[in-house]
């Protein structure tokens, strides 16, 4: 025991000191990770101007649009992909306007967020809720949006009405932030669109130019013998920096070449399709239960739809509408499917119908329109008055909510090959019945729900349809395909995993190398790649020659070699930047050689003939325009023409867009029947004012967005 106590009496210090120095080392581990905030490791989504863009506010707003969105398009991983950078875009907007808006001193107080919502006229979003529309005059009523709000606090979470309502509230507080963290933004680009204004002299200008014509005999020799010419990196460079505005940039970039491996079914991926719908041919002829058949055997369930052959869009038409009730066709291949296809009805339908209707909503986008009593009491009111003996139209006007029926008297004319895009209720009803059959039929779909009153007035072209039953089998690669797809890449990688290895792998190889250019630390994006964002977030961390992992993406794996680093500032020399300027540069030098040597003629038809070009004409011009005649775009060429430095019937040389053009002026009028006139003048100008309000905004969030210092923090995204 003794021996025990003095090693604890000697060695708890050190004991202690050691326990001390490894929780340090613990955490500080942890505070290198990517993402830790230990430290002071930024962990915002961006900077903008040292305002730091919260990572947690960059989430809600990604939840907000995917709310607001998905009411009306579904949102896939390519959907996805673009809110989630919308998502930035916007905050950075916010936030470059917000800096402004505090110094001139625009603000939304608590009285103008309550106006802009509840007041009696809000903001337009809100007016579009058709809930919150009077259900007999279709006004807007304030008082109907207290009332939504107040029935949503009131509801049990755990009822069915909650459920059935909760995606409206959802969808409304969504769109309720959307409201009010736009209105200094929007308060801001008014004030800008306010200020617009274009002057009556700009325009009067323009007609006066457009007024002055002038006609041309001239000679263009091409820039299109380049050959002997040379231009070399440093002439480039040397561009650059005397062009600078135009090789400069504000955001960094990055581009990288990548080699996709492919994932294609192979054949035994065919075999397993085309195999599972040969076994089940016979069993799907003999059975009687063909929708259950179907959803139990296909990728795609039953649809039971009448069709007729001549709008059947297949080349295997023929063969398919040859069957009897009750047979087969297939399997066969179509649209990336292995399809068997099976006749099980055959009916007499019209090939189109005409109809009137009124429509009262109770539903619109799935958010609630009216109450299902309202509706039903608003339909049966204009049930009566048309029983009454009131016109159609007048009662189509005053209760139906459907606009698009409005101008024709709540007529549509629908032909059989558009029964499959109506709403299922309506359709059957126009299709199923007889002429003069009238009825209330409810509609439910996910564009809008609610109640028809509908009546069919005609019937044309009676024909045979077909009920067909349909099974599918996707054609896709297996799981032994994908597995060795992914093993040729990972090989791919192991084996070339430096820049020099892997070009000379391309280089060598058969694979299918593409490049991605101009890639912005905001990307979820990539052409011929998809929604990609960790490859995105890999070029930003990665040194310029480094070889990725494998990424995988939709239907292919990725490979990618960081090919450039373009930070803000001077672009560094690429290979499209070279291939631009050495066309200018060849151009310039062409003018020059061709100045000096054909220079000093003073005969177009001489200069025609000497250089094996046509002498041609260019009549009928204006000074407005900057294309003349066959020449092309030659802005400069106008000006000269227009100039008070030319004199008619004396050749003139200038060094153009497209060539070298020697060119003699023989007239220069006026035009009759110019637009100078008062009228057109004042049209004119309120049409260029009104664009320019229009673009305004964006002109001048663009500008504070040049102007500004964004660091993104491409790892948070």
């Amino acid at each position: 025991m003794s021996v025990i106590q003095n090693i604890r009496n000697k060695y708890a210090g050190l004991t202690i000191g050691l326990i001390v120095l490894a929780l340090i080392g613990f955490i500080l581990m942890d505070a290198f990770k990517p993402g830790s905030s230990f430290l002071g490791d930024d962990s915002s989504l961006a900077k903008v101007n040292g305002e730091k863009i919260e990572y947690l506010e960059y989430q809600r707003r990604i939840n907000d649009f995917e709310i607001l969105y998905s009411g009306q398009q579904v949102v896939d991983d390519n959907m996805r992909a673009q809110l989630r950078e919308q998502a930035v875009v916007e905050l950075v907007k916010e936030q470059l306007v917000k800096e402004e808006a505090e110094k001139l001193g625009l603000t939304t107080t608590a009285a103008e967020e309550k106006e802009m919502i509840y007041g009696a006229n809000p903001d337009q979003a809100v007016q579009s809720y058709q809930i919150f529309l009077d259900p007999d005059t279709r006004a807007f009523d304030p008082q109907r949006v207290k009332n939504f709000e107040q029935q949503g606090s009131q509801l049990d979470p755990n009822s069915d009405i909650y459920q059935q309502w909760s995606k409206a509230y959802e969808h409304w507080g969504a769109m309720k932030r959307y409201i009010v963290r736009n209105n200094v933004t929007n308060k801001y680009n008014t004030m800008f669109a306010g200020a617009a204004y274009v002057p009556a002299f700009v325009i009067k200008h323009k007609a006066e130019l457009e007024k002055k014509m002038a006609n041309i005999d001239y000679v263009s020799i091409g820039y299109d013998n380049e050959e002997q010419i040379t231009v070399t990196d440093d002439e480039i460079k040397a561009y650059m920096k005397e062009h600078k505005a135009d090789f400069t940039v504000k955001e960094p970039t990055r581009a990288f070449d990548y080699v996709a491996f492919r994932v294609v079914p192979t054949a035994d991926d065919t075999a397993r399709a085309l195999g599972a719908l040969i076994d089940i041919k016979a069993d799907f002829e003999n059975t009687t239960e063909n929708e259950n058949f179907v959803n139990r055997n296909s990728q795609q369930s039953y649809r039971g739809n009448y069709v007729m052959k001549s709008t059947y869009m297949s080349q295997y038409s023929d063969s398919i509408f040859s069957k009897n009730v009750g047979e087969v066709f297939g399997p066969f291949y179509e649209e990336n499917f292995y399809k068997l296809v099976k006749v099980t009805d055959k009916k007499q339908y019209p090939d189109s119908v005409k109809c009137r209707h009124i429509l009262i909503k109770t539903q619109q986008q799935q958010q609630p329109v009216a109450a299902d009593s309202i509706a039903k009491s608003r339909l049966d009111s204009a049930v009566r008055e048309i029983k009454a003996g009131v016109d159609f139209n007048q009662v189509v006007q005053k209760y139906s909510d459907d606009d698009g029926s409005k101008a024709t008297a709540g007529e549509y004319t629908f032909a059989f090959s558009q029964k499959e895009g109506i709403s299922k209720e309506f359709a059957d009803f126009i299709f199923e019945n007889k002429v003069g059959a009238k009825d209330t039929v409810y509609v439910e779909n996910a564009s809008y729900a609610g109640y028809h009153y509908i009546e069919i007035l005609e019937q044309k072209d009676m024909q045979t349809a077909y009920q067909l039953a349909t099974i599918t089998k996707e054609l896709y690669a297996g799981e032994a395909t994908e597995n060795e797809v992914y093993g040729r890449a990972a090989s791919f990688v192991s084996k070339n995993n430096t820049a020099e290895a892997f070009d000379k792998a391309v280089k060598e190889g058969t694979y299918d190398k593409r490049f991605a250019d101009n890639i912005a630390p905001t990307a979820f994006k990539i052409n011929g790649l998809g929604p990609s964002r960790d490859i995105v977030r890999w070029a930003y961390e990665a040194e310029v020659g480094d070889v990725s992992e494998v990424f995988a993406l939709d239907k292919m794996y990725v490979v990618a070699k960081l090919a450039r680093v373009q930070e803000e500032g001077l672009m560094k020399l690429s290979d499209n930047i070279r291939a631009t300027v050495t066309e200018i540069l060849k151009t310039k030098k062409r003018a020059d050689q061709l100045a000096s040597k054909y220079g000093n003629k003073n005969d177009l038809n001489a200069v025609a003939t000497e250089t094996g070009s046509e002498l041609k004409s260019a009549d009928s011009f204006n000074a407005a325009t900057s294309f003349v005649g066959e020449i092309g775009y030659e802005p400069t060429l106008t000006g000269y023409v227009f100039s008070n430095k030319v004199k008619k019937n004396t050749v003139e040389k200038l060094k153009g867009e497209t060539g070298l053009i020697f060119f003699k002026v023989k007239s220069v009028y006026d035009a009759p029947n110019s637009n100078t006139d008062t009228t057109f003048i004042e049209r004119e100008r309120q049409m260029q004012q009104n664009q320019l309000k229009g673009n305004l905004g964006y002109q001048v969030l663009e500008s504070l967005k040049q102007d500004a210092k964004i660091k993104y923090n491409t790892n948070r995204f």
